[in-house]
């Protein structure tokens, strides 16, 4: 199975997204099919072999709307100035009909406040009055303004569907028809002793206000992928690469992977790369969330989109194009905002009737109160009114819109959510799994506790550390590595080592600056015959909290120990605290042996630990978890993670660790700060919340405003819903369900501190 997503034109509610999907799976092959309404795309799951995008698009052709596949390398086509021209010519046509409309509407509605009051108003001219006129400014409101209605619903009767422009369409074209009668005839009606009233400004205000609601529901949805524009205004513009010898300024799109790339300070990282020369300090919080510059030297990888702070610096270009990792990131969450949220089923089962039932509604209506009153001005009045305020929109865009701004706040905040059913279920967990290595420490060995026999006097501390180094930087074993790494945090200046000897499972020993120099475990120091009783004390409390200790002689005496541990993340104590706080269970996970797994548990502060588990069994013990009934998140970054996190009911893969464990995942959190998993999870607890909000007025609005057009209320308050005011109730409903989803933009993240 392969995944296609459609670029969607020409959907003008609910209704139509539901008609699409069913176009696209009506095609032989395909799997599964979303259509995002609030997002106009489509993501289609098909087989290769029986189907491609091109004959799904056709498919979608066929029953009046346009799709067209988007490809990888449209990635940054939110950014396209094709696009970004068709949306401001769409906005802009609005706003010449909604002038035009507004214009002659309220020039009808003058002229018809006589009839609307019954009362004679000296300052409005007859000739307002004039049916004759009236005709004439509705008819290009009506068919020009509004030609969009008709066609729309036109294309939907070809297809035996209805949408919301075929109520539209019906509402008006039902008012400015009954008005062409008293034009016309006005003397049958007088006849008969009826009012040869008019409502031709039913039509031109009800066709004006739902063109300006949704010019304003345009530019509001346009605001909600606002992380994706922002995302995409990172990228720089041009890269300067070294080519034949010479610094040439080329345009981003033609570097090539093993391109040679010339950063200075303040500049934007082109692409994705490995540094070669050179060393700076570069602010990666726009795509990482860190908020801390990060030193940079060669060998280490460098992002692009990224800004250099300090130094200059030549990197090899690694990933290019569609596969840098901001390319990704757009990727990403361009799939997560286009998929459908299993919240969001009960809207869409309630559209796919909708717009029949609101027909059945209106006819109804029209018949009792023709039958019950005998007039037809107030069964039309009635059935105009339950066809215009009847809003199916409000409950297409009730879900997509807050998905849309959750998963781009997601982005803004260093959170990649792979699809929506993710984003929902994150608030629904109660068991947070961590992984110990790597995801609540480090995941390096890292000198905690340096003590000497001799303490700091007169460099004593410094010297020994100088001599401990220089010996260990020879060596290839972790352990080494962190002794090297703090002597240069200290700025401590290394020496060469001559006769340098490594010893399986003891040490190593070498001689520096003519001094015999021993670096090992407490049994080897036994072996040697060395004295260990000085920093006997300090031994075995470092022991006790179940850190590695080395012993460093000098000249076969011991002159002082390191306690080096997998530190534990500075965030992870603040993150744990907060989760719990938050009412959910934190649970500990790792293959270490329990005595240095219970020492990180308390310091964090967990009380639920799993230690000793072999890889294969990471899985398992999620699936316990689960049979617990709790519903689990997974947090890891290792590949021996992948398959627990696969099994989890939400996946959360730490950034900085593989590439395997983040495909297996349902969000990536792109640093290593564990107060990301506060954020996904406060973020879809705010997002979920959005919705219910949107859906609960979408719902209520319709329930509670069909009835009322329909006249509920006239056999006790003797009061009808005029049409004009039904039909700017329906054009701002959808904008009120988006303008809340747009809230979600200040959402920030609460910790405890």
């Amino acid at each position: 199975m392969e995944n296609a997503n459609l670029k969607l034109r020409g959907m003008s509610c609910a209704s139509c997204a539901n008609a699409i999907e069913d176009a696209i799976r009506s095609v032989r092959g395909v799997n599964e099919c979303n259509v995002n309404f609030g997002a106009e795309q489509a993501t289609v799951t098909y087989d290769p072999r029986k189907t491609d995008p091109e004959v799904i698009c056709q498919a979608v052709n066929a029953v009046g709307y346009s799709a067209q596949p988007m490809q990888d390398d449209d990635l940054f086509a939110a950014d396209d100035d094709a696009q970004q021209q068709a949306r401001q010519a769409e906005n802009r046509a609005l706003v010449r009909k909604v002038w035009v409309g507004g214009i002659v509407s309220a020039i009808l509605v003058i002229g018809s406040l006589p009839m609307m009051t019954g009362l004679s108003i000296p300052f409005i001219p007859m000739w307002l009055h004039n049916p004759w006129l009236q005709l004439v400014l509705t008819t290009p409101v009506l068919f020009w303004c509004g030609a969009s209605f008709f066609i729309n619903a036109w294309k939907a009767l070809k297809r035996h569907t209805a949408t919301m422009d075929t109520l539209v369409a019906i509402g008006t074209l039902a008012a400015y028809l009954y008005s062409l009668f008293p034009t016309f005839l006005p003397g049958f009606f007088t006849d008969r002793g009826l009012p040869p009233d008019v409502y031709y400004e039913a039509a031109a205000v009800i066709v004006t206000l739902i063109l300006l609601g949704r010019l304003l529901e345009n530019r509001a949805k346009g605001q909600t992928s606002e992380a994706i524009r922002k995302l995409i205004g990172l990228q720089a513009k041009t890269a300067r690469v070294i080519r034949n010898g010479t610094e040439v300024d080329i345009p981003l799109a033609e570097v090539i992977k093993g391109d040679i790339v010339l950063v200075r300070p303040g500049e934007k990282i082109p692409v994705d790369g490995e540094i070669i020369d050179g060393s700076s300090t570069i602010d990666e919080a726009m795509v990482t969330g860190e908020s801390l510059p990060v030193k940079k030297q060669p060998g280490d990888e460098v992002i692009g989109a990224t800004l250099n702070k300090t130094g200059s610096f030549k990197f090899r270009a690694t990933r290019v194009g569609k596969d840098t990792f901001l390319a990704q990131i757009v990727k990403l969450v361009q799939q997560a905002q286009g998929s459908k949220a299993p919240i969001q089923r009960l809207a869409d089962q309630v559209t796919g009737w909708f717009v029949p039932a609101v027909i059945a509604i209106a006819i109804a209506t029209f018949i009792i109160w023709y039958n019950i009153m005998g007039n037809v001005t107030m069964a039309l009045i009635t059935t105009v009114g339950v066809l215009i305020i009847a809003c199916p929109c409000a409950l297409g865009l009730a879900t997509p819109t807050s998905i849309m701004v959750g998963t781009g706040k997601g982005a803004e905040n260093g959170i990649l959510i792979k699809g929506a059913e993710s984003l929902e279920l994150a608030h629904k967990l109660k068991t947070i799994v961590l992984d110990k290595t790597g995801t609540i420490t480090q995941g390096k060995p890292t000198v905690t506790d340096f003590v000497t026999v001799n303490g700091t006097a007169n460099g004593n501390e410094r010297n020994l550390l100088r001599l401990a180094a220089s010996v260990e930087r020879n060596s290839e074993h972790p352990l080494a590595e962190a002794v090297v790494n703090y002597a240069q945090s200290q700025g401590v200046e290394l020496r060469d080592a001559q006769e340098f000897e490594a010893i399986a499972g003891s040490g190593v020993q070498g001689y520096v600056s003519n001094q015999w120099i021993q670096i090992g475990t407490h049994r080897w120091m036994n072996e040697l015959g060395i004295d260990t009783n000085a920093l006997q004390e300090h031994w075995d409390r470092l022991e006790y909290l179940g850190k590695t200790v080395i012993w460093i002689a000098v000249n076969s005496k011991v002159q002082g120990i390191m306690g080096i541990a997998d530190a534990v993340k500075p965030s992870s104590v603040n993150a744990i605290r907060t989760l719990q706080k938050m009412g959910l269970e934190v649970v500990m996970l790792t293959g270490d042996n329990r005595r240095t797994a219970e020492v990180i548990a308390r310091e964090v502060g967990i009380k639920r630990i799993f230690a000793e588990v072999r890889p294969d069994q990471k899985a398992e013990t999620v699936e316990k978890l689960q049979s617990e009934g709790k519903i689990v998140a997974m947090v890891g970054d290792g590949i021996n993670d992948a398959p627990a996190l696969a099994q989890a009911d939400v996946g959360m893969a730490i950034g900085t660790g593989t590439d395997v464990a983040i495909a297996a995942s349902d969000i990536t959190l792109i640093s290593g700060d564990l107060l990301l998993i506060v954020t996904a999870i406060q973020l879809s607890r705010a997002t979920i919340r959005n919705i219910r909000q949107n859906l609960f007025f979408a719902f209520i609005y319709n329930v509670a405003g069909i009835p009322i057009a329909a006249g509920i209320l006239f056999p006790i308050f003797g009061w009808l819903l005029n049409p004009i005011i039904a039909g700017a109730a329906m054009a701002f409903s959808s904008v009120s369900v988006v303008t809340n989803a747009l809230r979600l933009r200040n959402f920030q993240p609460k910790t405890t501190g």
